[in-house]
């Protein structure tokens, strides 16, 4: 068995070839969202450290109330900086004659494995920056207001541009495979 596919055991289909595999990069980026719960954050956790300074001066100890909101705060502003870096860190992609992998190892949380099987049907959206992007699901995110679309799929990877042909590949060869079966 070949170092690429050492550790696919029973989780590739017969005829199932691996094509790449990668990760993705693993810097923090900023983002306009990213900074806006960031300055969110920092006043949440600014208010409580005020609050906490105020109520210290009355004297007990009712001011450690005041930790709990401080800590959600700090964890605002930093976890949505920090976080999805740390996230990418921990996963990897691999590309498959016929699937998308994206595997992860989070503490706590665990192993976690998604398999996309690619089919014609699938879209798939190219993002065309420094370090690429290629989406190829949406998970749906529910709000108190409703709902939205949150892509999947390899973030930012060097390769992305080929990664996106390898896919399109793959999906013009299951085109062909469906024309000479309906022609047959």
């Amino acid at each position: 068995m070949s170092e690429q596919t050492s550790g696919w055991e029973g989780l590739l289909d017969p005829g199932e070839e691996i094509l790449w595999q990668g990760r993705p990069d693993g810097a923090i980026v900023f983002r306009p969202r990213n900074v806006m719960m960031f300055f969110f954050g920092l006043m949440f956790a600014g208010f409580a450290l005020f609050w906490m300074i105020m109520a210290s001066q009355a004297g007990g100890a009712f001011w450690m109330f005041g930790l709990l909101h401080f800590s959600v705060g700090v964890g605002i502003s930093f976890g949505g900086i920090w976080g999805p870096a740390y996230k990418r860190r921990h996963t990897w992609y691999t590309l498959t004659n016929q699937r998308a992998f994206i595997a992860s190892d989070m503490p706590i949380v665990g192993k976690k494995l998604q398999s996309y099987p690619i089919t014609r049907e699938m879209v798939l959206e190219f993002v065309d920056e420094p370090l690429a992007s290629v989406h190829f699901a949406n998970k749906r995110k529910r709000t108190k207001n409703g709902s939205y679309l949150v892509p999947i799929g390899f973030e930012r990877i060097a390769d992305g541009r080929d990664v996106y042909r390898m896919m399109r590949d793959i999906q013009r060869a299951d085109r062909q495979k469906d024309r000479s079966a309906d022609n047959a």
